[in-house]
């Protein structure tokens, strides 16, 4: 199943996740998604979900100097952005739960065929 699809749908959240444990700048907030597993995401996407999650009042953000080329813009979760990650984690882990539920009854009809 190609995953570029369900991960245009859950990448706000996503990104959302990974700020809340540690602000980051774009190129640090994909390599963080990678490890987390989301191997496909892609780094234009994560820039323009993080600039739209920033104009929608959902993150901070700062410039940090660096010694080793520009400057960095560095993101951070707010007090909007918690909410939208606890409201969105709810709808997820709700409609995990019922694809699994879904998945489940059909594996164990096809047993029984």
């Amino acid at each position: 199943m190609d995953t570029t699809q369900l991960l245009k749908g859950v990448l706000d959240v996503a990104v959302l996740a990974v700020l809340d444990d540690e602000d980051g700048y774009g190129y640090d907030v994909v390599r963080r998604l990678r490890a987390a597993g989301l191997d496909e995401v892609g780094d234009a996407s994560v820039y323009g979900t993080l600039r739209r999650l920033y104009s929608a009042g959902a993150l901070t953000s700062y410039v940090v100097p660096s010694d080793e080329g520009p400057h960095r813009k560095y993101y951070g979760i707010n007090k909007q952005g918690k909410a939208t990650l606890a409201e969105s984690g709810k709808t997820w882990l709700a409609f995990a739960d019922t694809m699994g539920s879904l998945l489940a009854a059909s594996t164990r009809s096809e047993g029984r065929r």
